[in-house]
Order: structure tokens, then C-alpha cells, then sequence
């Protein structure tokens, strides 16, 4: 393997720097990642001709080199004389801008596409991109990809360090794109990907915010006005010496949120329980595929989680297909696009089957998760064009995707107009009935008499 040299700062703002060999470039970043160290960059070692005008350096393993890294780092400090400046520095090399949104990664993409279309080479198209880019973070990240690329690397290595801003499916298709030769069609694919993807959030999002805001809303009020009309209520009735009383239901609420106030403490350290608890679970492999497999067999959104998670993978196992891969490689290289364990052993359950000459359509069809129409289709396809039959299968999982937000469209406004009804029947009960008692002023003839 090629020997790497890095550039990395440790907790204490200290930049450390070394040089590398027999690993590769990924696994040096997850190292020094795992060490406690933030990589500055990774370069591989130039090769020069007066090698041995050069003092030479005492080889060691590289289990050596990373257990000096955890344990003292300052063994290996690249000296300064001034650490504020290196400090400096670090901020310059990665500049604190305006947070990566998904828009920047479509224009990126857009760019890029127009360029390459164009017949610019790598190279020339990421340094004309650069230079559009107004945001300065995503600009370092784009410099990082060029400086990869100018070193002989493909832009998807670099892309696969970035995976909060480069979704996976996204690299995937520039990583067939770049080792196939037709970046071009991957970056058309990649930028639907985008705009598909950008248009669903958008379409939840207008479903669940509105009715959360709603909910939380009336909460809020209920809160409010237990905490501040009912105290006052209460005194007027005490000023006047009337024998009225406010309603059970809510004397009850007000006692309530007086005994949460004191002893909030106790409810919070019990969720914090319970939510560690859970977390503990779902980090252990049965945990996590146990909550995978609620996620995709839960009320309402369950559906459209696995449709989503199944199309990502339909999409990259038809830009392989196209790309001239077969179906068994094809869904190895589609393995990174998901996250869900449910999943991932489906797929894996289909591989294995294209290993021992079975179906691979077996599998998506006995989980009972998706739509028997797709996995007929599929069928289909093994027996004529796989390729054509994709197509067409993507569309129909899109078609499948709509009809299944416009399921929800319907449902989740009746679930929470229950919710938001039961809270402002809580609410007229508990802050109104008072209210509407003080405006009539019964209480001054008993209070009269």
C-alpha cells in the first residue's frame, strides 16, 4: 500500500504530523478518528530523488505509531513555537461558515453535471466549482475532494469521509459513475436522487409540523392558563368571601402541575432511565433489528420508511445493472445505501441466494413488507429486460410512494384533530368553565348571601 502522510490536531489544540505506511487511506482516518485526533489532511508521501541525502527515520509498525498517538500524543507533536497560531490555522483550513444545506449539494451537483457535459476533465470542473461556491465550509470540503482527486484518487473516496453532507446513495452513484466511465448518467441519476429526495422532506414536513405546532400549542396555553388565570380566580372568590368553588377537574389539573413543579425532578430521572435503558438495548445487535423492524411495520409511517429505504436500493441496483454489473454484484455494491438491519439482511439473504443459483426476489417477497406488485415486476423483469423492467419498477415505487403520503395526507389530520379536540376539551374544562364563571358573577349573589 502507498505510505500517507497526515496532518491531525489532538484535544488540546496541538497539531501532530507523521507519516504512514501498508495502510490505506480510509482506515488511517477512522484511526486517527478513534485516537482522539481530528484529521487536517491526508496526503500520500511524495517520492523524491535524493532519498538518501535525507536523515533516516527508524521504521515502526503501525499498531506502534497509533498506541503512541492514544497514549502520549505529544511524542509526536510537530514542533511550534507558537500554538495560538496553529490554532489560527486549523480554523483557516476549515472555515466555520454557514451550515452545508442540502441546496448546496444540489447546485454542486447541477455545476458539475453542466461542466462534464461539457468535456472539462475532474480537475478542471471541481477548481471552476470552487470558485462559484459561496459557501466557505462547503468550499474547504470541495477543496479536499480536489486535492484527492489531483493525487490520483476518485472523488467518491473523499465524498465517503463527508457522509452527514454526501448521502450514501449519492456516493454510490458517483462511485459507479467514476469506475464505469459514465459519470455523466450517475451525476443525472444523483441529481434526481436529490430533487426527489429534497421534494419528500418538504411534503412531510407540511404534514407533521403544522399539527405539531398545533398540539404543543393548546399545551402551552392549557399550561399557562392553569398557572395564571386559576390563581387569580381563586383570590377573587376568597376577597369576596363566596362559597363557590372552582371545578374539581380544575383544582385537580392546578394541584397537579403544583406537585410537578416541586417534585419535577423525580418523572425526568425515570424517563432518563427508561431512555437510557432503551438506547443500551438498541445498541446491541437484536436491539437494533427489533427497532428497525418497528420502523418499518409501525402505524401510519412505517410503510413509506421501508418504500423509501427499498427504492434507494432499487435505484443503485439499476444504475449497476446498467453500468454492466450482474445482479449479484449489483446488490453488493447497493448494501451501502441503506442503514436499516432489516434490510441489510435482506439484501444479504439475496446475495446469498444468487450465490447458490436461488432467487433473489425470494426474499423481498416472504418479509411481507412491500407490494406484492413489485416483487411480480421483478419477476418479470429476470425473465426478459432487467434493465428496462427496473425503469419502469422505479416509477411505479414512486407512484406506490405518493399513494402512500396520501394515505397519511388523510390520516394524520384525523389523528391529530383527535389529539388537539381532547386538549381543548381539557382546556375549555379546566381555564374557560372558571373564566366563563367569574364573567356571569353568579358567585357575588352566594357570596351576598
Amino acid at each position: 500500500m502507498p505510505t500517507y502522510q497526515y496532518k491531525a490536531m489532538n484535544k488540546k489544540g496541538q497539531i501532530v504530523k507523521y507519516t504512514v505506511n501498508d495502510v490505506s487511506k480510509v482506515e488511517l482516518f477512522k484511526k486517527l478518528k478513534k485516537n482522539g485526533l481530528t484529521p487536517i489532511s491526508i496526503q500520500q508521501a511524495v517520492t523524491f530523488d535524493n532519498l538518501d541525502k535525507m536523515p533516516k527515520m527508524k521504521h515502526r509498525s503501525n499498531s506502534e505509531i497509533l498506541s503512541d498517538m492514544s497514549s502520549d500524543a505529544s511524542k509526536i507533536i510537530y514542533k511550534t513555537s507558537n500554538s495560538e497560531s496553529i490554532f489560527k490555522k486549523k480554523i483557516n483550513i476549515t472555515p466555520a461558515g454557514r451550515k452545508i444545506k442540502p441546496r448546496d449539494v444540489m447546485i454542486f451537483t447541477q455545476s458539475l453535471l453542466l461542466l462534464k457535459k461539457a468535456d472539462f476533465n475532474n480537475v478542471h470542473a471541481l477548481e471552476t466549482v470552487i470558485k462559484s461556491t459561496d459557501n466557505p465550509r462547503f468550499k474547504s470540503v470541495l477543496m479536499d475532494i480536489l486535492r484527492g482527486v489531483e493525487a490520483g484518487e476518485y472523488m467518491y473516496i473523499t465524498m465517503e469521509y463527508y457522509s452527514n453532507i454526501f448521502p450514501p446513495i449519492y456516493v454510490n452513484m458517483i462511485k459507479v459513475g467514476e469506475l464505469s466511465g459514465s459519470l455523466v448518467n450517475s451525476l443525472e441519476q444523483a441529481m434526481t436522487y436529490l430533487e426527489t429526495a429534497q421534494s419528500l422532506i418538504k411534503r412531510v414536513k407540511k404534514i407533521v409540523v403544522p399539527n405539531l405546532l398545533q398540539f404543543f400549542g393548546l399545551i402551552g396555553l392549557l399550561i399557562i392558563g392553569t398557572l395564571v388565570a386559576i390563581p387569580s380566580i381563586q383570590d377573587v372568590f376568597d376577597a369576596i368571601g363566596t362559597d363557590e368553588e372552582l371545578p374539581a377537574i380544575t383544582m385537580a389539573f392546578s394541584n397537579f402541575l403544583k406537585s410537578f413543579s416541586s417534585w419535577w425532578y423525580i418523572p425526568f430521572i425515570v424517563i432518563l432511565i427508561l431512555v437510557g435503558v432503551i438506547m443500551a438495548y438498541i445498541r446491541t445487535p437484536n436491539g437494533r433489528f427489533q427497532y428497525h423492524s418497528f420502523l418499518y411495520r409501525m402505524p401510519v409511517f412505517g410503510s413509506l420508511i421501508y418504500a423509501v429505504d427499498f427504492s434507494r436500493v432499487m435505484k443503485a441496483v439499476s444504475l449497476n445493472i446498467k453500468n454492466g454489473m450482474r445482479v449479484q454484484q449489483a446488490l453488493e455494491v447497493s448494501q451501502n445505501v441503506v442503514r436499516n438491519t432489516v434490510m441489510l439482511s435482506i439484501l444479504e439473504v439475496a446475495i446469498n441466494n444468487c450465490m447458490i443459483g436461488k432467487s433473489w426476489i425470494e426474499p423481498f417477497e416472504q418479509s411481507g413488507l412491500g407490494n406484492s406488485m413489485i416483487t411480480e415486476m421483478l419477476k418479470v423483469g429476470m425473465q426478459t429486460d432487467l434493465a428496462t423492467m427496473m425503469d419502469k419498477l422505479l416509477e411505479f415505487i414512486e407512484m406506490d410512494i405518493d399513494n402512500i403520503l396520501e394515505r397519511i395526507m388523510k390520516v394524520l389530520p384525523e389523528i391529530s384533530y383527535l389529539f388537539v379536540g381532547i386538549v381543548l376539551i381539557f382546556f375549555v374544562l379546566v381555564v374557560l368553565v372558571p373564566c366563563i364563571q367569574v364573567y356571569m358573577g353568579s358567585f357575588m349573589f352566594s357570596a351576598y348571601l
